[in-house]
């Protein structure tokens, strides 16, 4: 799923008039806005490295020690940042891992050796911040329409020295000036209004990977309905169970998370193939239990 390198453009600062318009711009994590970096004082780091090893444990994720430095940094830079702006509800290491890790995971299970991926939404940095360091391999950007989410975590991204573009930018803003292999999307619209808003825009990017829970079978009966599905591929990539949360009958049949993939038909045949060669070049991952890969068509 790799891009022809002339038509991408590396540097958000250079980027050309058509790709930034009002409402896309670069927010550099120097730049703090109108909201203060929060001050708190100094956690523990090694407090911090203990309890969130022990809940990737709990859950079946080895990582290496600079990788679980860094992830606890970012949760505690997460959280301090969630007392001024909404960002997340999930503010213990449990949920952390169970639901943040763990997505991003999924989602990074089914991106290839050096990928450029757009995190659309990004809210709190998840899933982009987490693969930027898990996946470090991969050439992630992250956007967000609204400003202080934008600057918040570019903050972050400043403060862990992680160098990725974070865009104050609608995604459908971006294009036509950037080109992405790879849209990923957790928990921004539900699946008719985003393929709606990126209809004129498949040119600019291979395909959406989307997040969903058990609902995402009601989305796309709407989107065919509305004939939204027209010319695309809707395939189901992966399932698997919500850690720590209680499911109905129906989400235990369902699965409690989806990773779709959606692209034009024409390449539905390629993009397969990088899959399997990606997936079986690959360490499996253990993103918790009950976890099941399915590509047939949905």
């Amino acid at each position: 799923m790799q891009l022809d390198e002339s038509q991408l453009i590396d540097d958000p600062q250079s980027t050309p008039p058509e790709a930034a318009t009002e409402n896309a711009e670069t927010l550099p994590a120097s730049e703090p806005g109108d909201i203060p970096a929060p001050s708190k004082p100094p956690v523990d780091e090694s407090e911090s490295v203990r309890l969130l090893s022990q809940s990737l444990e709990k859950h079946g994720i080895s990582l290496s020690a600079k990788k679980i430095t860094l992830l606890a940094r970012y949760s505690r830079l997460l959280w301090d940042w969630n007392e001024k702006i909404n960002l997340t509800r999930h503010t213990d290491y449990d949920k952390f891992v169970g639901r943040d890790v763990v997505d991003s995971l999924a989602l990074g299970e089914f991106l290839e050796q050096g990928e450029r991926v757009l995190d659309v939404g990004t809210g709190g940095g998840v899933p982009g911040v987490i693969l930027a360091i898990l996946r470090p391999d991969l050439k992630v950007e992250l956007c967000d329409s609204t400003g202080k989410k934008a600057t918040a975590v570019g903050n972050m991204l400043e403060s862990l020295r992680l160098e990725v573009p974070v865009w104050h930018s609608k995604a459908e803003d971006l294009f036509p000036g950037r080109r992405y292999s790879t849209l990923l999307v957790r928990a921004v619209s539900k699946m008719p209004k985003l393929l709606e808003m990126f209809a004129p825009h498949w040119q600019c990017f291979e395909r959406l990977l989307l997040l969903k829970g058990p609902n995402w079978v009601a989305e796309r009966g709407e989107s065919r309905h509305y004939g939204l599905l027209k010319n695309l591929a809707l395939r189901v990539l992966k399932t698997y169970a919500v850690p720590d949360t209680t499911t109905s009958a129906a989400e235990e049949t369902q699965g409690g998370s989806v990773v779709l993939q959606i692209c034009q038909k024409n390449k539905l045949d390629r993009l397969s193939q990088e899959i399997l060669a990606s997936l079986q070049e690959k360490p499996k991952t253990k993103p918790g239990a009950n976890v099941r890969n399915d590509s047939r068509k949905r």
